[in-house]
């Protein structure tokens, strides 16, 4: 799944959800703990329709930290 993939024609930031071309509009912020250090974040995009899906696939494995509106995620400096 791509975090920051962009349309081309429109420079709409899309879903990451495998196949999804929505726009996206949550910002999903996880870490594996693994192999991140605890104030890492990475981030994949959801569209509405997606934002539960990949919430629960994050969370059932304990990655997930922040669920989060595109438009808050990117009024914060990361």
């Amino acid at each position: 799944m791509n975090t920051r993939e962009t349309s081309a024609e429109t420079d709409t930031v899309i879903c990451s959800a495998k196949g999804c071309r929505a726009p996206a509009v949550w910002v999903l912020a996880w870490n594996n703990p693994k192999i991140h250090t605890p104030e890492r974040r990475k981030t994949w995009l959801a569209c509405e329709e997606h934002r539960e899906y990949l919430s629960e696939f994050l969370g059932m494995r304990g990655f997930l930290k922040d669920v989060v509106t595109l438009a808050e995620w990117s009024a914060t400096d990361h």
